[in-house]
């Protein structure tokens, strides 16, 4: 199982946000690059880089600062980024691969613009993931903050007729606030997939990562880790040791 420490940011500095609730935000570094170092001393070999400004809206300013941060993670040798937030053009998508990224998450226009969404997994294949986030199985959008009245099965399944291959799902309810994880939601929403998916929101123990790895191979591939190791709940080369402990 792949463990993607997470990195945040908002205008180039590290954060993270309560249920992606921007009023609910603690910055926890003014240097990504140097978070990024320091999980790859810690053994990572991946790291989800989520660009929190450009989900948002926010400034010119601000998403370039994001922008050169992903840049320079991107160029660090034996790191492989997993990048995503606001990604809504195939411009977009040319100039994060020119970075390097190894994968790059595309999330509200999977469906707002189903036909980009078939023509992006068309061109890029592999290269993408869905990013597919839910609160009480209601699917929402643009940085979490609008609902779309359809369910986390229903998208899903259309995403997967698309032709995606990689799928994050998020559970808002748990998201930043260190509750645990719920298997069984990521279990129903790989069913509907029909492959694995990386699992987001809610780690706040070792124990939960054990979950995520001692869950069969076809219903998690990875799971995202982000507060926890922030408040030093443990530290990643301790989550990577459960990790392999539980799938061994």
């Amino acid at each position: 199982m792949i463990v993607f420490p997470a990195i945040d940011l908002v205008a180039g500095k590290v954060v993270r946000l309560e249920r992606g609730d921007r009023a609910h935000m603690k910055v926890y570094s003014d240097d990504p690059v140097a978070q990024a170092h320091e999980f790859l001393e810690q053994g990572a070999t991946w790291v989800h880089v989520v660009d929190l400004s450009a989900a948002l809206e926010e400034d010119d300013d601000a998403r370039a600062a994001n922008s050169a941060a992903i840049e320079a993670i991107c160029r660090i040798d034996g790191l492989s980024v997993d990048v995503g937030g606001g990604v809504r053009s195939l411009a977009r998508i040319d100039e994060l691969a020119a970075y390097g990224a190894r994968r790059i998450a595309l999330g509200t226009v999977l469906v707002t613009e189903p036909g980009f969404a078939e023509i992006a997994a068309r061109g890029f294949g592999d290269l993408l993931a869905a990013d597919v986030a839910a609160r009480d199985g209601q699917v929402k959008i643009n940085g979490w903050r609008e609902g779309i009245s359809r369910s986390v099965e229903d998208v899903v399944g259309e995403l997967s007729g698309l032709g995606f291959k990689h799928l994050v799902f998020t559970d808002i309810a748990r998201d930043g606030m260190q509750t645990g994880i719920d298997v069984e939601a990521y279990r129903r929403v790989a069913g509907c997939a029909g492959f694995p998916v990386v699992a987001s929101g809610g780690i706040s123990t070792l124990d939960d990562i054990r979950a995520c790895a001692a869950a069969d191979a076809s219903v998690i591939e990875g799971c995202i880790i982000g507060r926890a190791l922030y408040e030093k709940n443990f530290t990643l080369a301790e989550a990577l040791a459960a990790a392999k402990e539980a799938t061994c």
